[in-house]
């Protein structure tokens, strides 16, 4: 473990400065050198404690609290450094108001104690009573095993705090190195969590433990590492080449979100807005042929830019945080390139939590659908689709902020109803004229429908294709979902992006009155 800082002595001059105001000012001085020295050889990543917060936030503009905390007396003997190994403060980023908190790896490991934990939790507590967005930069071992209780309780305590601020102010999560036990638990809490590429590792049980009480070898990268964290099991959300890729992330998300649940996201001055004369030949003519939707929505939103979330989990559906007119939306598309778009378990529960995410914090949905429909099949099924396939109807059936869709090729069976379908509350329905509604494709529906009538020709394959092209000209088309006012327009696809303006808007003052309740009871 790293050396640590000591507490001044008796006999310091820290402790007992000479009479006279100067005195006083010298002793302070000395305190705050001795606070802000290093623990000990610099950690494990590229930066300091300090160092990582001050590329982090505007310059000159952090403002450090608890600087002379330290651990109780008898805590660890004569090893109560300052500030017990968490810098905490506040700051600006692009001169907005954030509050931070850094884990030093270089005292104690970075693991957190009772005096740690309080830091932290009193920094909690400012982000709220300001409501400004609160930031985490985790490098620690976890709980501080000579506390013992008193460090496990301020985990709790930290959860509880993140519980009270979640969907109430922004809570991003940086992940620079270990990030163990119930340490891992608050990054799961909070709204966004980046992890740096071969350097961050988060799981609740090490490599160790696990060989000793399972038999099974791994390592700490394939058990949390940020790859496997952003492509296995989807409990980070970016991946970072280093660390100051990662914090050019976290000040690249805050620019799309407000500061709290009481503010509008930041508006900036409308961007480009691309050609959309390729949108009309995007969609190929064969129904079975991919394309990239990122394409799609590169054309539509303000200079092309997104900011994809979890882009390499569940990459069968995409999230993004995009502006239009130089205001925040959030994207949900189905990625044809992958699976077909197909809705699966992680795709629902992935879209679910940023529809949920968008709608605590007055963000726009903008769903953009070309879905064959739900995950048949026996794993997905024992797995639990029903119950986890049904958190994204239950997210968009709740969320209350503008809801604008576009049905751009398939939007088949259950599919057709999550993706931001009217009958879930959306406010205004588009559809290419590409668009097909209905309960199956035709092939399906051909084959359940008329199956005897196959059966009994003298020449099935001819007249399944007639059959075939019947169904698509009647039900392979958006023309009976627009008769019934489930689609409000059906528009040309260069259209695309200024009708969506337009419905944006006309949603501008949305007002969405819900029943009074505690909550509801989503399927988790």
């Amino acid at each position: 473990m790293s050396t640590e800082v000591t507490a001044p002595g008796p006999g310091d001059t820290a402790t007992h400065p000479p009479g006279g105001t100067a005195g006083r000012v010298a002793g302070l001085e000395h305190r705050r050198e001795r606070a802000v020295a290093s623990g000990g050889p610099r950690g494990r990543g590229e930066f300091s404690a300090r160092e990582r917060i001050e590329r982090l936030v505007d310059k000159d503009s952090f403002t450090e609290t608890g600087l002379f905390v330290r651990a109780r007396p008898g805590a660890h003997d004569a090893r109560r450094p300052y500030g017990d190994g968490v810098v905490t403060g506040y700051g600006t980023v692009d001169g907005r108001p954030v509050c931070v908190f850094a884990q030093d790896s270089t005292v104690f490991g970075g693991s957190m104690g009772e005096a740690f934990g309080e830091k932290t939790v009193a920094l909690m507590e400012l982000a709220l009573k300001t409501g400004c967005p609160v930031i985490g930069l985790n490098d620690s071992g976890g709980a501080r095993i000579q506390e013992g209780v008193a460090a496990l309780a301020l985990y709790a305590e930290l959860v509880r705090r993140n519980v009270k601020a979640s969907g109430v102010i922004p809570q991003l999560s940086v992940v620079l190195g270990p990030c163990a036990g119930g340490a891992a638990y608050s990054p799961a809490i909070t709204d966004f969590t980046v992890m740096v590429d071969g350097a961050s590792h988060m799981f609740v049980t090490g490599p160790d433990v696990i060989e000793t009480v399972t038999g099974e070898r791994t390592t700490a990268e394939e058990l949390g590492g940020a790859r496997t964290s952003n492509t296995v099991n989807g409990n980070a959300h970016f991946l970072a080449a280093d660390e100051e890729d990662a914090l050019a992330t976290v000040r690249d998300l805050l620019s799309y979100l407000p500061a709290n649940n009481l503010e509008r996201p930041p508006e900036y001055a409308p961007g480009r807005a691309p050609a959309g004369a390729g949108l009309d030949t995007i969609v190929p003519d064969r129904l079975g042929e991919a394309y990239d939707m990122r394409d799609l929505l590169r054309s539509v939103v303000d200079d092309g830019e997104l900011l994809a979330v979890q882009e390499l989990f569940a990459p069968n559906i995409i999230c993004a945080l995009a502006r239009i007119e130089g205001r925040s939306v959030g994207v949900v598309a189905n990625q044809p390139l992958h699976a077909a778009g197909v809705l699966d378990i992680d795709a629902s529960e992935k879209a679910a939590r940023f529809v949920r995410f968008c709608d605590a914090f007055g963000i726009p949905l903008l769903t953009f659908a070309d879905v064959p429909g739900y995950l048949s099949g026996v794993r997905q099924e024992q797995a639990g689709i029903i119950r986890r396939g049904a958190k994204l109807l239950y997210a968009y059936a709740e969320a209350t902020v503008p809801k604008v869709t576009v049905v751009v090729r398939k939007a088949y069976g259950g599919g057709y109803a999550v993706m931001g379908s009217k009958h879930l509350g959306a406010d205004v329905n588009l559809a290419w004229p590409t668009a097909r509604i209905a309960v199956m494709g035709a092939e399906g529906a051909v084959g359940v429908l008329h199956r005897r009538e196959l059966a009994a020709s003298d020449d099935p394959r001819a007249l399944r294709a007639g059959l075939v092209a019947a169904y698509e000209r009647t039900h392979g088309t958006p023309y009976l979902a627009a008769e019934r006012g489930y689609v409000d327009a059906v528009i040309a696809p260069r259209e695309t992006r200024e009708q969506i303006c337009r419905a944006l808007r006309a949603l501008r003052g949305k007002r969405a009155p819900m029943p009074e309740r505690r909550h509801g009871n989503i399927p988790l």
